[in-house]
């Protein structure tokens, strides 16, 4: 972008369209100064592109972040602008304290740095989140099934012990009530080989060994049912509390589940995963961070590296002068007050004594009034009298 060649004769006549106005607003330069400094204008107005360009950017990379947390399309794009114009006014404030005077200066450069870094670190994240923005969401739902494999665990060993203890009971009472029933069936068995004539006896028919195995086989039966009476609610009751803990496994696995997102911190934890498990992705990872980066140091680099003109020169000449005006201009606001209480002082000790002249022929005349009054009243005393001309005439000291 270059301005048009002007003849010399007509330089103090040259008006900046409003684009150019804009972008030296950016670049923090004074209109007024700039104007006339004809070679220093090409240069802020590159300072200007520099500053513009890293304002876009932080307010696309700051739009995307709220995206990522907010719904609201309208409220997301409000709050990227917001914040990208608080970096604009950083990024403004860093590039006004470079000069002419102070480019050499270490520390302040330094700082400067290392804020710009820290800004263009943070903004580079979203910008990196958008470009592998397919990998990530990939990356984000196999994060997301391992944690749910990982919550399940953790429900688990939560009621491991209490399913441990159940399962122990039930098993327990179904091996003896499984043992009882085996001896049942083997009675039984017994009772009927000798009925049918397949027993020990041979004999066919209910006689008495047939009696004998019948009775300890209703006997056992009886024991077995008992046991099966007490023992089949407890089994039940076990059972149920099984499923009620599986129940209560599922019911918190879904309740996790709808905390499961593809949010900003977890696309971050999913680019981490990434970055692990793929060495070419890990190097334009860094790769890109640094050019992002460098968006964000542009405007220092910029206004670090141009030479300075002009510019800097009659800005800080502009100043110097300020300053002597403004001290000048209270010296002289100091000097007239000053002179506005001397002549008010010379007024009122002009007042004074014109008060005391007028009234001192009436004091005296008070004072001869009251001491003849004392000499014809034999009863008053000099100090009464003394008392009353002091209450009466003399004056009182101001405090």
């Amino acid at each position: 972008m270059t301005g048009q060649n002007i003849a010399l004769s007509q330089r103090e006549s040259y008006v900046p369209s409003q684009f150019t106005t804009f972008l030296w607003w950016l670049s923090t330069a004074e209109k007024e100064i700039l104007v006339d400094s004809v070679i220093d204008r090409n240069r802020y107005r590159i300072i200007g592109m520099t500053v513009l360009g890293t304002w876009a950017f932080a307010c696309f990379a700051w739009t995307y972040f709220f995206s990522t947390i907010i719904d609201s399309a309208i409220l997301a794009w409000g709050s990227g602008f917001f914040m990208g114009f608080i970096i604009l006014s950083i990024d403004r404030a860093l590039i006004k304290g470079i000069t002419k005077f102070n480019k050499r200066k270490a520390a302040p450069l330094l700082f400067r740095g290392l804020l710009a870094i820290t800004i263009g670190s943070f903004m580079a994240q979203p910008a990196v989140l958008y470009m592998f923005d397919k990998e990530i969401k990939l990356q984000s739902s196999i994060d997301n099934e391992k944690r749910k494999i990982v919550k399940r665990q953790e429900l688990d060993a939560l009621h491991k012990n209490r399913i441990a203890t159940l399962q122990a009971e039930t098993a327990g009472l179904r091996t003896e009530m499984k043992a009882k029933y085996d001896e049942v069936e083997k009675s039984r068995a017994a009772f009927l080989s000798e009925t049918d004539g397949s027993g020990g006896s041979g004999k066919v028919g209910i006689k008495d060994i047939a009696l004998a195995k019948k009775n300890e086989y209703q006997k056992l039966d009886a024991e077995f049912q008992s046991m099966q009476q007490k023992g089949q609610p407890k089994l039940d009751s076990a059972d149920q509390e099984l499923r009620t803990i599986e129940q209560q496994i599922k019911a918190a696995e879904k309740d996790f589940t709808t905390y499961l997102n593809t949010g900003f911190l977890t696309r971050v934890e999913a680019l981490n995963n990434l970055l692990k498990n793929n060495n070419a992705l890990l190097y334009r990872y860094y790769l890109i961070v640094f050019i992002l980066v460098l968006i964000e140091l542009m405007p220092v680099i910029a206004k670090t590296m141009l030479p300075s003109g002009s510019y800097d020169e009659k800005a800080m000449l502009r100043e110097k002068m300020e300053i002597e005006l403004a001290n000048s201009n209270m010296r002289h606001e100091q000097q007239l007050k000053e002179r506005y209480n001397q002549l008010a002082y010379d007024s009122d000790e002009e007042t004074l004594k014109a008060f005391f002249m007028m009234t001192k022929e009436d004091r005296n005349e008070k004072i001869r009034t009251m001491s003849k009054k004392w000499k014809d009243d034999n009863h008053q005393t000099f100090d009464g009298l003394w008392e009353k001309m002091k209450k009466d005439i003399l004056t009182k000291q101001e405090n």
